[in-house]
């Protein structure tokens, strides 16, 4: 990845704070509790979802960066979204959350030099997991999630 691209990655990934912004600027409660037709999960649900994959996120990032050849943890998503109760609870402490750990990652990430950039660890479902692999996907990753409460809160 050379530099232009990370600089648009970065980009990318801030703007992702913005992107969830507007895809809720008008919710409802019936709007984040509505069922989406392929039935999956409903809004609210996404949102503690980004909450905690934001955090999690934060922290590979930091372990990749701090710890030699890291080993970096995968996640069941489904059942932390029935054991964390993603249903019931008020997205506003979500929605801090999710912007507070993406803010200190983008934070960091202005700041990285090539040898930052190219520390990697492995992950157990995608093998070798790089400081830049970890860029492609949460650069994505709001903004895939917004789409996704755009299309689940609609009636």
């Amino acid at each position: 990845m050379d530099a232009a691209e990370r600089e648009r990655l970065i980009d990318r990934y801030r703007d992702g704070v913005r992107a969830v912004h507007d895809a809720i600027v008008d919710i409802t409660d019936d709007d984040l509790d509505r069922t989406p037709s392929d039935g999956g999960w409903t809004a609210r649900m996404v949102l503690h979802h980004l909450a905690d994959s934001e955090m999690t996120s934060a922290i590979r990032l930091r372990r990749l960066l701090v710890e030699d050849a890291a080993d970096i943890a995968a996640y069941d998503e489904e059942e932390f979204a029935r054991r964390l109760r993603y249903d019931l609870r008020d997205v506003g402490p979500a929605l801090k959350a999710f912007e507070a750990a993406r803010g200190t990652s983008a934070q960091l990430l202005s700041l990285l030099d090539s040898d930052d950039w190219s520390r990697t660890g492995s992950h157990p479902e995608h093998g070798s997991y790089s400081v830049e692999d970890w860029l492609r996907i949460y650069a994505a990753h709001a903004h895939d999630h917004a789409d996704q409460i755009r299309r689940a809160s609609a009636p």
